[in-house]
């Protein structure tokens, strides 16, 4: 199971939060079901497929026009320019490290030898810059779980180790740094201890940090053998020591999405109580949630995932028509073509919906 938002950032250009969590790679073959709809869906406010920004999850401006100037100039500086301003606390600093560690990865793999340049740049001419370094550390991160089996990776994972841990020495009070080396601790196997003593120290910087609890959701499931109970623990208590305002409520449903079978030879599996508890905290959590988290729309393109799986179409279309946009999430992150699976579950919300009597006018503005 790895995490969300790492391999948002493998798959596409960017890659964000998420959270980036989970090892199930079946949603988009799921998907094509739906392709066959052909039909206009301005009417719901929906984008056309080449419209769809496969980056990120949601909007995020500067971000985009960082990216856009990198692109343009092949220059580090406005990374470190919106790294700078962006607050450590803040789970909008790892969603921004973890996409601009993606766009490097992305071009390097487009280029190898060449592409990402402007990442090593930025180390070498600014070595004591600590967004620098937690970016790295994470480009590194992605690059090793490329291949989990090449016979480099547990060296690639021990060098953005040593990286994250001088990334915390430069910026003692950024959790991000150790969010990082809780992805590292699945790939290195860490023993049980040291894993708590990682996790006691992100606890302590960010206590409620969405994309802390899905780097370490991972390790659980790991950990025990995949074991479902452990980790949907983790996820439970998380969720009910969450303040208000958190996302941390939603935590059980990416526990559950990565516990579940390859093959569904239940219909009613989606309407389990399990999956419906899971669903419904996801749904009070982006409730209750500002609207401007970082996090929001991550929450949202897996609810709506479940959403259509349970036959709720009319709540799914509600979800999509808030992301819609932007699909650089779990999980569609999981296709080979992630805007493709977006687009053919989507069909599958407004069909479901359409069957059920349901029309755009219905659909709150």
């Amino acid at each position: 199971m790895e995490l969300l938002v790492i391999l948002i950032a493998i798959v596409m250009i960017g890659g964000v939060v998420v959270v980036p969590a989970l090892r199930r790679r079946r949603a988009g073959q799921e998907a094509a079901h739906g392709a066959g709809r052909a039909e206009d869906l301005s009417a719901y406010g929906f984008l056309p497929r080449e419209r769809l920004d496969v980056r990120l999850p949601g909007p995020d401006a500067r971000l985009a026009d960082a990216l856009a100037e990198i692109r343009r100039t092949q220059e580090w500086e406005p990374a470190a320019r919106l790294l700078a301003l962006t607050d450590a606390s803040s789970e909008l600093r790892w969603q921004r490290v973890q996409t601009l560690a993606g766009s490097a990865a992305h071009d390097l793999a487009q280029a190898p030898g060449q592409g990402g340049m402007w990442l090593r740049s930025w180390r070498v001419q600014a070595p004591k810059d600590p967004g620098g370094a937690a970016v790295q550390a994470q480009f590194l991160v992605m690059q090793a779980l490329r291949d989990p089996s090449s016979q480099d990776f547990r060296m690639i994972m021990e060098e953005a180790r040593t990286v994250a841990a001088e990334a915390a020495l430069l910026a003692p009070g950024d959790p991000v740094p150790h969010i990082v080396e809780l992805i590292v601790a699945r790939g290195l196997a860490y023993r049980e201890a040291d894993f708590e003593a990682l996790w006691a120290k992100v606890n302590k910087l960010a206590p409620h940090h969405m994309g802390a609890h899905l780097a370490a959701l991972p390790y659980w499931s790991e950990k025990w053998h995949g074991s479902q109970d452990r980790a949907e623990s983790f996820a439970r208590a998380a969720a009910a020591s969450a303040p208000p305002g958190s996302l941390l409520p939603a935590l059980p449903l990416f526990a559950v999405f990565d516990h579940l079978p390859e093959v569904h030879t239940v219909r009613t599996l989606f309407r389990s109580a399990v999956i419906t508890d899971a669903i419904e905290g996801a749904r009070y959590a982006v409730h209750h949630a500002p609207a401007d988290h970082p996090m929001v729309p991550h929450v949202r393109h897996l609810l709506a995932w479940f959403l259509v799986q349970a036959e709720r179409y009319g709540e799914a279309v509600e979800q999509l028509r808030r992301v819609d946009g932007h699909v650089g999430a779990v999980p569609w992150s999981f296709s080979p073509d992630p805007a493709a699976a977006y687009v053919a579950y989507r069909a599958i919300a407004v069909a479901g919906f359409e069957r059920g009597g349901g029309t755009p006018a219905q659909l709150p503005h």
